[in-house]
C-alpha cells in the first residue's frame, strides 16, 4: 500500500467523522435559535475547546510556524498577546456577556445585543454591526480557503483550486445543516485533534533529529536571532513599537463574533470560570507546539544540505509531519491542519448567517415562521461561502495577512463597544455607532497604507480611536433610560450570584 493511500485513508476517516457530527447536530436542530446558538446549553469545556479551535484556524499550524520560521522568535509575541487576550476575554467578558445577552431581550447575535442593550430604536447600530460582520468575515472565510488550497498543493501536488473546492464543500455541508451546534461539536473534535498533532510533531521530531541542544545549535547557525524575542530594529523605541504591534493581536479577542458567541451559548455565567481554565491550558500548549515546530524546522531545513530548503515557510508543519511519521499517522496530523482551517470557517459561516437573517432580514418587519428563518439561515451560510470562495481564487494571498486584517477589523470595531457595554452603563447608541464606524474605517485606511501598517498593527489605532469616540459622544449626548439602568443592575446581581456558585463549588 503506497504512502498516499494511507494518508488519504486517514483524511477520508476525518471527513466522514465531520459529516457524521454535522448530521447528528442536524437531528438536534429544530428551530432558528437552535441553529444560531445551540439553545444556550454548552458545557464550559465544550465552549472552551470550540472557541479555541474556531479562533486559531490555519494561522496556528501554518501562519504562525511560517512567521517564526522566516523571522525567528520575535514573531512569538503574536502567540503571547493572543494567550493573554484570551484569558482576559474569558475572565472579564464571558460571564457578563452570558448574563447580559439573556437579560437584554434574549439576544442571540452580537448586533441584536448592541441594539437591545442600548435601546437603539433606529436599528442603525444593529444594521451597521451586521454589515461589518459580513464585510470582514468574507476576508476571514477566504483565508481558510486559501490555507486549504495551499495545504493540498504542498501535501499532495493537487491544484490549488481543487483543494479550495474540496474543503469548502465539506465545511459547507456540515455547517449548512448542523448550524451552530454542528460547528461547535466539530470544533471540539478538531480542537482535540489539533492539540494532539501540535504536541506529537515537535516531540517526535526532536527524537528523530537528535538532542534539543543539536536543534538549538542548528537553528542558531541558520538564523542567529532564531531564539531572540527582542530581535529587530536597532533603535529601542522602534523595537518596543514592533513588540507592542505584534502583541496587540490580543486586543482583538474582545470583538471576535465567532468567539464571543460561545460565551453567549454557555449554560450559565458561572461556567465561564471553568471555561477559562480549559481554554488557557489548550492555548498555551498548542502555541508552544507551533513555535517549537517552527524552530525545529529552521534547524532541519536550513542545514548544510540545500536540497532540504523549502520555498513556502507556511508549509513547515506539513512537511515535518510527512517526513517523521508513518503515512497513516501523518494523514491524521494533516487532518489536524484541515481541522484548524475548517473549524474557523464553519464558525464564521454561522455568525455570517445570523447577521444576514437575524439582524438584516428580521428588521424588514416581516414576521417569518421559524421554518422559514431556518431556511434563510442556511441560505445565508451558502451565500457567504460562495463570496469567500471567489476571494480565495488568488493563490498568492498570504494566510496571516488575510487573518490579520479581519482580526483587526473586528477587534477595533466591536472590542471597545463590547467592553463599554458590559462595564459602563452610560454608553449610548450614538456613542457606540460613532465609535464602531471610526474603528472599522481606521482599520481599512491604516491597514492599506504600508508606511503605517508596517510600523504599527492597525488594530491599535482603530481600538483606541473607537474607545475615545464612543466615550466622548456618549458624554456629549447622554441617553438616560430607566430600563437600561434596571437591566444593568440585574446583570450585576446575576454575576454576584454566579460568583457565589463558583466559590461554593470550589469549597466542595
Amino acid at each position: 500500500m503506497s504512502d498516499q493511500i494511507f494518508i488519504f485513508l486517514a483524511l477520508g476517516l476525518y471527513f466522514a467523522g465531520m459529516l457524521l457530527i454535522g448530521y447528528l447536530a442536524f437531528r438536534r436542530t429544530s428551530d432558528h435559535e437552535d441553529y444560531m446558538l445551540g439553545g444556550r446549553d454548552l458545557p464550559p469545556w465544550v465552549a472552551a475547546l470550540s472557541a479555541g479551535a474556531s479562533d486559531m484556524s490555519g494561522w496556528l499550524v501554518m501562519g504562525l510556524p511560517g512567521a517564526i520560521y522566516a523571522s525567528g522568535l520575535i514573531e512569538a509575541w503574536i502567540a503571547i498577546g493572543l494567550t493573554i487576550g484570551a484569558w482576559l476575554n474569558w475572565k472579564f467578558v464571558a460571564p457578563r456577556l452570558r448574563a447580559y445577552t439573556e437579560i437584554a431581550g434574549d439576544s442571540i447575535t452580537i448586533p441584536s445585543y448592541f441594539g437591545r442593550r442600548l435601546r437603539d430604536r433606529t436599528n442603525l447600530l444593529r444594521i451597521t454591526a451586521a454589515i461589518i460582520i459580513l464585510a470582514f468575515f468574507t476576508f476571514y472565510v477566504s483565508s481558510g480557503m486559501v490555507a486549504a488550497g495551499k495545504f493540498f498543493e504542498s501535501s499532495f501536488g493537487w491544484t490549488y483550486l481543487n483543494g479550495v473546492l474540496l474543503v469548502a464543500a465539506i465545511t459547507l455541508l456540515y455547517t449548512l445543516f448542523g448550524g451552530f451546534l454542528g460547528a461547535t461539536l466539530t470544533d471540539v473534535a478538531q480542537g482535540l485533534l489539533m492539540f494532539a498533532a501540535l504536541v506529537a510533531v515537535p516531540i517526535v521530531a526532536v527524537f528523530k533529529i537528535g538532542s534539543p541542544g543539536e536543534i538549538v545549535d542548528g537553528a542558531t547557525a541558520a538564523n542567529p536571532d532564531a531564539f531572540n524575542l527582542f530581535a529587530g530594529d536597532d533603535g529601542t523605541a522602534l523595537l518596543v513599537l514592533s513588540i507592542i504591534s505584534t502583541a496587540a493581536w490580543g486586543l482583538g479577542y474582545f470583538g471576535q463574533p465567532h468567539i464571543i458567541v460561545r460565551f453567549m451559548a454557555l449554560r450559565s455565567a458561572a461556567d465561564a470560570h471553568y471555561g477559562r481554565i480549559v481554554s488557557t491550558t489548550w492555548m498555551i500548549i498548542t502555541a508552544l507546539g507551533a513555535i517549537t515546530t517552527a524552530l525545529i524546522g529552521v534547524a532541519y531545513f536550513n542545514g548544510p544540505d540545500p536540497a532540504k530548503a523549502i520555498e513556502d515557510p507556511e508549509t513547515v508543519f506539513l512537511l515535518l509531519s510527512q517526513i517523521f511519521f508513518h503515512p497513516l499517522v501523518a494523514g491524521f496530523v494533516l487532518a489536524a491542519v484541515l481541522a484548524a482551517i475548517m473549524s474557523t470557517m464553519s464558525s464564521q459561516l454561522v455568525v455570517c448567517s445570523s447577521a444576514l437573517v437575524e439582524d438584516l432580514v428580521n428588521l424588514t418587519g416581516r414576521k417569518a415562521p421559524d421554518t422559514a428563518l431556518l431556511m434563510y439561515g442556511r441560505i445565508g451560510v451558502l451565500v457567504v461561502a460562495l463570496v469567500g470562495l471567489v476571494l480565495a481564487l488568488d493563490p498568492d494571498s498570504a494566510i496571516l495577512e488575510l487573518v490579520a486584517f479581519a482580526w483587526a477589523g473586528f477587534g477595533a470595531a466591536f472590542g471597545p463597544i463590547i467592553l463599554l457595554s458590559l462595564y459602563w452603563r452610560r454608553l449610548t447608541a450614538h456613542g457606540a455607532l460613532a465609535g464602531m464606524i471610526v474603528g472599522a474605517v481606521t482599520v481599512f485606511v491604516w491597514g492599506n497604507i504600508d508606511s503605517l501598517s508596517d510600523r504599527m498593527y492597525e488594530i491599535v489605532p482603530g481600538f483606541l480611536l473607537n474607545l475615545l469616540v464612543a466615550v466622548v459622544v456618549s458624554l456629549v449626548k447622554p441617553q438616560a433610560d430607566p430600563e437600561v439602568e434596571a437591566e444593568f443592575d440585574l446583570m450585576e446581581r446575576e454575576l454576584s450570584a454566579s460568583r457565589g456558585d463558583i466559590d461554593l463549588a470550589t469549597a466542595e
